[in-house]
C-alpha cells in the first residue's frame, strides 16, 4: 500500500509543484496553437485516447512549461474502464505523466468467477523525451517531431494474473512516436511503434503461457483540424495476443476532441474493443476531460 500511495501522492502534487516552480522563476506556458499537443490516452501520455504522440503535453513551447490533469470513462457492454492522472511537459522537451486505471468487471465478474464488481487497477509512470523535429514548426521540410517513451506498469491483482496464465503483473512498454502537423492541410499525422508485454494494457498482465517476450505493436492517429477549436478523427492499435484463455483483438476509435480554451477541453470517441476475456464485441463511448495549461 505504501507504493501505491506514493505513487499517487506523487502524481497528486506533480502539477501543483510544476506551478510554484513556474512562478517562482518566472518561466512562460501557453504557447502551442489548440489541440496541436494532443489530449491524454488511456495510459496518461499526451497524444490522442488509444496512441502516445511525439508531442509533450500542454501547450508549453521552448522555454515553457505545461501540463494537465485528465479524467476518461469508457462504458461497455460487459465492462467498465475509468482512468484519472495528470502529466507536465518541460520546455517541449520531456513529459512526466501518471495514470491510474480502473477495470470493473461488473456482473461479468460473476460469470468469470472473481465476484460481482471485481475491480483491476493499475498504476502507470511515464517519460516522454523528444529527440528530433518539431511537429508544427517544420513546415518547410518533411520530418516529423520523433520522441521516444517508456511506460512502467503495476497491477495490483498478481494472483488472479497468475491464474489466468499471465507470466507477471508488472512490466515496462517501450515506444518510438512520429507526430507532423500539416497546417495547410489541417492534419495531424501520428504514427507509434510500441515494444510491449501487456494483455489489455496491462491489466491483464504481461506475458502469458510459455511466452514473455516484447512483441512490436502499431499504433497511429490521423485528426483533421476543422478549426482552431474541433478535431475529428480515427486510431489503430495492434496488440499482442499472450493470454491462452482468450483472444486479444485490436483497438479503434473514432473521436471529437473539442478545446474550450487552453484549459479545458472535452473528447468523446466511440471504440471498439473487440473481444475481452472472452465476452465478444465491446464496443461502447467514452468521454474524457482535460484541464490544464
Amino acid at each position: 500500500m505504501r507504493a501505491k500511495t506514493g505513487l499517487a501522492g506523487g502524481a497528486a502534487l506533480l502539477l501543483t509543484l510544476t506551478a510554484s516552480q513556474v512562478a517562482a522563476q518566472g518561466l512562460e506556458t501557453g504557447g502551442k496553437l489548440l489541440l496541436t499537443g494532443g489530449v491524454s490516452t488511456v495510459e496518461g501520455a499526451g497524444g490522442g485516447g488509444l496512441a502516445s504522440w511525439a508531442t509533450t503535453t500542454g501547450y508549453g513551447t521552448e522555454g515553457e512549461v505545461g501540463g494537465n490533469v485528465h479524467g476518461t470513462y469508457l462504458k461497455l457492454p460487459d465492462y467498465e474502464f475509468s482512468t484519472w492522472g495528470a502529466a507536465v511537459g518541460l520546455f517541449d522537451r520531456v513529459e512526466l505523466s501518471y495514470a491510474r486505471q480502473t477495470f470493473d468487471t461488473g456482473d461479468t465478474g460473476a460469470k468469470l468467477g472473481l465476484g460481482k464488481g471485481f475491480a483491476f487497477h493499475q498504476d502507470i509512470v511515464g517519460l516522454k523525451v523528444v529527440v528530433a523535429g518539431d511537429a508544427v514548426y517544420d513546415q518547410d521540410r518533411w520530418l516529423p517531431q520523433i520522441a521516444v517513451g517508456a511506460q512502467y506498469k503495476k497491477n495490483d491483482q498478481g494472483p488472479i494474473i497468475a491464474a489466468v496464465g499471465g507470466r507477471d503483473d508488472q512490466g515496462v512498454d517501450y515506444y518510438v512516436a512520429a507526430t507532423k502537423v500539416l497546417l495547410d492541410q489541417s492534419l495531424v499525422l501520428n504514427g507509434t511503434v510500441r515494444m510491449t508485454k501487456a494483455n489489455q494494457l496491462g491489466l491483464l498482465g504481461f506475458g502469458g503461457p510459455g511466452k514473455d517476450d516484447y512483441s512490436a505493436q502499431f499504433e497511429g492517429s490521423v485528426a483533421w483540424l476543422a478549426n482552431k477549436r474541433l478535431a475529428i478523427g480515427v486510431e489503430y492499435r495492434t496488440k499482442p495476443d499472450n493470454l491462452g484463455f482468450a483472444r486479444e483483438d485490436d483497438w479503434a476509435d473514432i473521436f471529437v476532441a473539442y478545446a474550450f480554451s487552453k484549459n479545458l477541453s472535452v473528447t468523446a470517441a466511440y471504440v471498439d474493443l473487440g473481444d475481452i476475456a472472452t465476452f465478444k464485441d465491446q464496443r461502447g463511448f467514452y468521454i474524457s476531460l482535460q484541464a490544464g495549461f
